[in-house]
């Protein structure tokens, strides 16, 4: 019996989390939105919950992660910013002043999707060593102007081949770029199994 269980502990460490395993469904589910997503587009619109989008022509930064989850994962940012957001609204940022949730934005605006991340346990620390962002990461910055942006770390290096591109809206609709370093990083995450599990667990 000993000996089992050191196999099955062994088979487990040896066994990459299955959202390693997803990372190019989520990269290519982005990377498909080029071409596609050709505006950048901010206005608050009423959107239906839960899978609300925009059109497909046009979003922001955020809309590239919501929609590469979606099709790439199965999985609905919106739903799930919005069911933690109900059962813990004092836990993300009040720079809104809202009184309680929003499902037609908040899963919308950087930030929140900061404090989500965070608290599903994908938080990594900030690094200056573009070696340390890894396809599928998601990275958060500062643009000129105070403004937070967000993107999708791609499996395609630069042309100097020193760091990976970035998947993103950052005014010319979806974008695969050489962005990494560009801006200050204010956020690095990773979705490992586990915190795949705590989002799933409110996708439901």
């Amino acid at each position: 019996m000993r000996l089992l269980l050191v196999a099955l502990f062994a088979l487990l460490l040896a066994t990459p989390p299955a959202s390693a395993q997803d990372m190019p469904a989520l990269i290519t589910a982005a990377r498909a939105q080029v071409g596609v997503t050709i505006r950048y587009d901010p206005t608050y619109v009423g959107l239906s919950y839960p899978g609300g989008d925009v059109p497909p022509d046009r979003g922001v930064c955020t809309d590239v992660l919501i929609r590469a989850f979606r099709t790439g994962w199965g999985l609905d940012l919106q739903r799930v910013v919005h069911a933690d957001m109900i059962r813990a609204f004092d836990a993300y940022p009040q720079n809104w002043a809202l009184s309680g949730p929003d499902a037609n934005i908040d899963h919308r605006r950087v930030p929140n999707l900061q404090a989500m991340l965070e608290r599903a346990g994908a938080e990594l620390p900030v690094s200056d060593d573009p070696a340390e962002y890894q396809p599928g990461d998601l990275v958060t910055w500062r643009l000129p102007g105070n403004l937070p942006h967000i993107g999708i770390v791609s499996d395609q290096m630069n042309s100097d081949g020193d760091q990976h591109l970035i998947l993103h809206n950052i005014g010319g609709g979806a974008q695969e770029e050489d962005l990494l370093m560009s801006f200050p990083i204010t956020g690095h995450y990773r979705i490992t199994s586990q915190a795949l599990d705590w989002m799933r667990a409110l996708d439901r």
